[in-house]
């Protein structure tokens, strides 16, 4: 029994919101060839269907997307994209190590004393802010310890 092929709509899309070599390449005003060689790079990596045929998604898409204003925008090589993704990718690894620690010293530091906690905000008190007074300068009074 032969394998049916998925339907493809418009632009190269397929009905399962992934986009063929061809779309994209239409898409963004680029040759097919300078997606191979993104890929080739390691700055994309487009799934595969079962004929092997690259299939990009939309995070493929942002991806590209961004690839496309680093090297026509802004300038930059193929290996000078390929640094800042890495570093991309790492602070957005770091970003979620920070937010587990401050998840982890959240719970242990108010853990068993949520009360605690409450009373002393509930014990602050508010304090609007006035205009400010002038302040008179009393005249100086003679030095009683001086000598006439």
């Amino acid at each position: 029994m032969p394998r049916r092929k998925k339907k493809v709509e418009e632009e190269g899309r397929t009905t399962c919101g992934y986009y063929h070599i061809s779309a994209v390449a239409r898409m963004y005003n680029i040759h097919p060839q300078t997606l191979r060689l993104y890929e080739r790079e390691g700055l994309l990596k487009p799934s595969r269907s079962e004929g092997n045929t690259r299939l990009y998604t939309e995070d493929d898409l942002r991806r590209l997307e961004l690839i496309l204003n680093l090297i026509r925008d802004l300038g930059v090589n193929l290996a000078g994209v390929e640094v800042v993704l890495n570093m991309r990718e790492k602070m957005k690894q770091i970003e979620n190590q920070v937010n587990e620690l401050l998840e982890y010293i959240k719970q242990e530091f108010f853990k068993g004393r949520e009360e605690e906690f409450e009373a002393k905000k509930r014990s602050l008190v508010h304090v609007p802010v006035g205009k400010p007074m002038p302040v008179e300068r009393a005249e100086e009074e003679p030095n009683r310890n001086s000598k006439k």
